[in-house]
């Protein structure tokens, strides 16, 4: 799950970045300052030959924004002091794709005004263009069912998006037509103000059936690929209240309700309480044994599962202009109804 206001999301890491090698030797030590690994970088990189020239400005954005690691762990802090025998990889992103082009592409629209449209999303469709993938995605869809009537406030690659869920969960998306409709469905994005509720297949059955998971998500320390639960300084607020709507043996059907919107909120609090998605292959690692709990009759439809088991159900909010409350639900997919199916024996 990833609808977070779409802005406050880091990209991940293209395949085509450049990667600059930095060693902080004795000789580039001692003839640069090294209190600092933002002013110290900009120093060692104009040493380098052919490289790019890089303002502390910019290597202190990069930093920031997790491009920069030591080789061990991703460093955040432009602060930080130099250590003597680091070797600093410095990832550049390659510049912005151009403008997208629309698509014509399936959607399943379930609602669409002058101000604004609401689409089921199947699994497989990313949401918006990337570095390395400018095609085949929600926004060339819209572009072209919308023409150029979706929101500018989203940016060249972004128009009209105001929140998202990860390429592989199903279901619900709110899209803003206009600028007014943007700002005020981000706002209540920003305030927990929609209804959001999921439905998830996990390894295991939750105790209690029903509670809340209240823990801070950050990006993992090692990994800014990925998200995990971190300490209240270094993370976002989140909440996540579920509840078990059916427990075949060794699997639970859980609707979940966000009370926030973290990137991959809920593939990370469930794992973090020993119940990962089944299918999810970021935040499942290390619980491989609990396939064996699955009944064997069940056990290669889990193990084929091709992504992880989330679907967006439910979305509701007060339309952004008119102030009609508006309310939709999707139905499971076929691919988690046959998951199901298999877990219950059927």
């Amino acid at each position: 799950m990833s609808d977070d206001p779409i802005l406050s999301d880091a990209d991940a890491l293209a395949p085509d970045a450049e990667i600059l090698v930095v060693e902080a030797s004795g000789d580039v030590l001692a003839a640069l300052p090294a209190d600092r690994l933002d002013r110290w970088l900009a120093g060692a990189v104009e040493r380098l030959e052919e490289a790019p020239l890089l303002s502390r400005s910019r290597l202190k954005s990069l930093i920031q924004q997790g491009n920069v690691s030591d080789g061990a762990t991703t460093i955040t802090d432009p602060s930080a002091a130099v250590k003597l025998g680091a070797q600093y990889r410095i990832t550049l992103p390659p510049p912005e794709d151009a403008e997208p082009e629309g698509q014509d592409l399936p959607l399943t629209v379930l609602f669409e005004d002058a101000d604004l449209i609401v689409i089921d999303k199947p699994a497989g469709m990313t949401v918006h263009p990337a570095p390395g993938s400018p095609r085949d995605t929600l926004v060339n869809a819209l572009i072209s069912h919308c023409g150029d009537s979706l929101s500018g406030i989203g940016g060249v690659r972004r128009p009209g998006i105001v929140h998202r869920i990860d390429k592989d969960t199903s279901g619900l998306l709110v899209v803003a037509k206009t600028d007014r409709a943007h700002a005020a469905l981000a706002a209540r994005f920003a305030a927990h103000d929609i209804d959001r509720a999921y439905r998830a297949v996990c390894f295991g059955h939750p105790v209690p059936p029903a509670g809340t998971i209240d823990a801070p998500v950050g990006r993992h320390p090692k990994d800014r690929k990925r998200m995990a639960v971190v300490s209240e300084a270094k993370g976002r607020y989140a909440v996540t209240h579920y509840r078990s709507l059916e427990r075949p043996d060794g699997a639970a059907l859980l609707e979940c309700r966000l009370e926030t919107g973290r990137t991959h909120q809920i593939r990370v609090h469930l794992s973090h309480i020993g119940h990962p998605l089944i299918g999810d292959p970021v935040y499942g690692r290390g619980h491989g044994g609990r396939v064996s709990r699955i009944p064997a009759g069940a056990r290669e439809a889990v193990r084929h599962f091709p992504r992880q088991a989330l679907h967006a159900a439910v979305l509701g909010f007060d339309h952004p202009v008119t102030g009609e409350p508006l309310s939709f639900e999707s139905p499971l997919p076929e691919d988690l109804i046959t998951l199901l199916r298999a877990l219950r024996g059927a």
